[in-house]
């Protein structure tokens, strides 16, 4: 059996009863405030987190747990196993009504996702992979797109970054799409749906860990802009950023991203 394979049903009727739940305060309405320097939080984010937490971690009472919505318990870095959770990832989406968030689960080994799933339930749309057993899109297969070629291509990002006068050289034309949520993003990536995605501000383990998972089984790449691959369940859970896109848009990108020379204070911020 693929590594994760055994965990990958946990996941998926987790995710989709958190899905239901996120509709569910929608319907009826919810507080939100904001976390200082992250941004908004809601109701639903918090009851979607003990919702997974319990369902989880009652299913497999030996995982460790990191959530973006649960106090950090360093007790996980012993884990064999870990679920990595973000219970909304793309919340101002979700606040605005806009279908660009996602439920994000995964479970970590040796510091890497082995199993994974993404749900948008806005879209009725669920992304699974387990490790070695390729990728799925409500249960059909997926690639990544074979684009090679930047001139054209299908990305999601900022339309300001790819526009910034910090290029050297301007990018080629471009079909930029604005998402909320790293994860479907990526995942829209692994689908084909989108070509590739640049987003080089900071990103955490429960942003990435499953749609990493996804675009791998899908045949794609995810890394920093320096083309690191990602480790996860580690003390410090941030990482640089996250570039995604097939084998060779990828290589693409890369060489593109080299060319990027901000000043310091903007590459401190956009690149670490």
């Amino acid at each position: 059996m693929a590594a994760g394979k055994d965990d990958l049903a946990l996941l998926v009727a987790a995710a989709r009863a958190a899905g239901r739940l996120a509709l569910d305060y929608q319907a009826k309405g919810y507080k939100t405030w904001e976390k200082p320097g992250h941004g908004p939080v809601t109701e639903a984010d918090l009851a979607i987190d003990e919702q997974l937490k319990a369902t989880l971690g009652g299913a497999r009472p030996g995982y460790g747990w990191l959530s973006e919505e649960t106090a950090d318990d360093p007790a996980r870095l012993g884990a064999g196993r870990l679920f990595v959770v973000d219970p909304i990832d793309g919340t101002r989406a979700y606040v605005k009504g806009r279908p660009y968030y996602a439920v994000s689960v995964a479970v970590v080994e040796a510091g890497r996702p082995i199993a994974g799933v993404v749900y948008n339930p806005a879209r009725e749309e669920l992304y699974a992979a387990a490790e070695g057993a390729g990728a799925t899109l409500n249960e059909a297969p997926i690639a990544v797109s074979g684009r090679g070629d930047l001139s054209g291509a299908r990305l999601v990002g900022s339309v300001d970054l790819f526009r910034s006068a910090l290029w050297p050289t301007p990018w080629p034309a471009l079909e930029i799409s604005p998402s909320n949520s790293i994860a479907y993003a990526l995942c829209q990536v692994a689908s084909g749906a989108q070509d590739g995605s640049v987003s080089l501000t900071g990103k955490s383990d429960w942003d990435i860990a499953a749609a990493d998972l996804i675009v791998a089984e899908a045949g794609g790449i995810a890394s920093t802009h320096l083309g690191e691959a990602f480790a996860y369940n580690r003390a410090v859970t941030r990482h640089r950023n996250v570039v995604s896109a097939g084998p060779a848009l990828h290589r693409r990108l890369m060489d593109k991203l080299k060319e990027f020379r901000p000043p310091e204070d903007v590459a401190a911020r956009l690149i670490g």
